[in-house]
C-alpha cells in the first residue's frame, strides 16, 4: 500500500529500480472523486507546491495538462488499430503524466521540455514521448483547451540526437542461424526476407488461395500483392503449408498446424542464434550473431532489392530517404573515373 503522509491526499510511492536506485513519486489522491490520481513528479518541493495548489481549491485536472491527456486517451488512443502502437503510446502517456500532468499550459516551456530530455535516461524514448506530447498539444488546440502554440514550434534540433542502428545481415550470418533454425523459424525468415514484411505481418498474413500473396500492413494499412512465381522460396513454402491440417488460415504455421505467436518466434530465434554462436565454425562471426535480431530480416530484404527505388517500394516507404537511413545497409559500389 502507498505510504500516507501528513499532507492530506498526498500519496508517496517509493520504488527501487534494478540499478538499486530508490525513486520517490508523489501523487494527489483523486479517489474521493472517482478519478485517477494526479502525478506530482519526483521532486519533493515541487510536489508540495502543486499539492498546495490542488488542496487549496484548484478544480482537479481542469485547465491542466492532465485534462488533455485524459481526453486523448479516451478519444484518440482507441483509433489506432495496431496493438504495438497502442502499447507504446500507453507507456509514453504514463511517462508524460508523471511530469507534466499537474502543470497548467503556461508552465510548459521549451527549457522545461529540454530538461525532461536531459534527465530521461532512455534518450530515444524521451524523443518519442515528446512527439506524443506534441500530438496531444495539437489536439488540445483543436479542443479549445489552450490557445498557446507548441513550445518547440519552429525550433530545430531541440530533441536528443539519434543515430539509426546500422547492421547488415550478410549471407554468412543468415545461413548460420538458418542452419540451426526449426521449420517454423525458417519459414518466418524466408517470408520476411522475400517480402520485407514486418514480423507482425509475417505472423498474420493469410495463406493465399492462388498465385498472389496479399498482405495489408498492420502498421500503415497499406496493401500489396506478391507474385509467388517470382520468388525462389515462397512457392515451396506455400505448398508445404497447404498440406498442413491447420486450425487457422495464416501462412506461417507450426508443423502441428497451430498459429505462431510472438513468444514462439522469440524462443525459436534465441535458441537458433545461441546454437549458431556456440558453433566453433562461426567463431569469427560470433559477436555479429549475438547482435542480430529477427526483425533485421526486413533490413536484409531491403539489401536484396535491386536498387533504392525497389527497396523503398518493397518496404512500402513514402520516401527513399527513410529506407536509406533505417534499412538499406549494403555499401554503394562506385566505379573509378580513370
Amino acid at each position: 500500500m502507498p505510504k500516507m503522509t501528513k499532507y492530506p491526499r498526498l500519496r508517496v510511492y517509493v520504488r527501487k529500480r534494478k540499478s538499486g536506485k530508490v525513486c520517490t513519486y508523489y501523487y494527489y489522491d483523486m479517489r474521493p472523486e472517482g478519478e485517477k490520481d494526479i502525478p506530482l513528479g519526483c521532486e519533493h518541493a515541487a510536489a508540495i507546491s502543486r499539492w498546495n495548489e490542488l488542496f487549496s481549491g484548484a478544480p482537479g485536472a481542469r485547465g491542466r495538462i492532465q485534462e488533455a491527456i485524459n481526453r486523448w486517451r479516451e478519444l484518440e488512443l482507441p483509433k489506432y488499430q495496431n496493438d504495438e502502437t497502442k502499447k507504446s503510446y500507453t507507456k509514453q502517456l504514463t511517462r508524460i503524466e508523471g511530469v507534466f500532468s499537474a502543470m497548467v499550459w503556461d508552465d510548459v516551456t521549451l527549457p522545461i521540455m529540454r530538461e525532461y530530455l536531459d534527465r530521461r535516461s532512455a534518450k530515444t524514448q524521451g524523443n518519442r514521448e515528446m512527439s506524443l506530447f506534441s500530438i496531444i498539444w495539437s489536439k488540445a488546440l483543436l479542443w479549445g483547451m489552450t490557445r498557446l502554440p507548441w513550445p518547440a514550434t519552429g525550433i530545430k534540433n531541440w530533441k536528443n540526437q539519434e543515430s539509426a542502428r546500422r547492421f547488415q545481415v550478410t549471407d554468412t550470418l543468415f545461413s548460420a542461424v538458418y542452419a540451426e533454425a526449426d521449420q517454423m523459424l525458417r519459414d518466418c525468415m524466408d517470408i520476411a526476407t522475400a517480402t520485407g514484411m514486418r514480423l507482425t505481418d509475417v505472423r498474420t498474413v493469410a495463406l493465399p488461395a492462388g498465385d498472389l500473396l496479399r498482405m495489408k500492413a498492420s502498421k500503415t494499412g497499406k496493401e500489396a500483392d506478391f507474385d509467388l512465381s517470382m520468388s525462389c522460396v515462397l512457392p515451396d513454402l506455400v505448398n508445404r503449408r497447404r498440406n498442413i491440417d491447420a486450425t487457422h488460415s495464416m501462412l506461417l504455421s507450426t508443423t502441428e498446424g497451430f498459429p505462431v505467436t510472438k513468444s514462439m518466434l522469440r524462443t525459436a530465434w534465441d535458441n537458433a542464434r545461441k546454437a549458431a554462436s556456440s558453433n566453433p565454425v562461426n567463431k569469427a562471426i560470433k559477436h555479429d550473431l549475438q547482435a542480430m535480431y529477427l526483425r533485421d530480416m526486413r533490413k536484409r530484404a531491403s539489401d536484396l532489392a535491386g536498387d533504392m527505388e525497389q527497396a523503398s517500394n518493397l518496404l512500402q516507404h513514402s520516401s527513399n530517404a527513410l529506407t536509406q537511413k533505417h534499412y538499406r545497409t549494403s555499401v554503394v559500389r562506385l566505379n573509378p573515373v580513370r
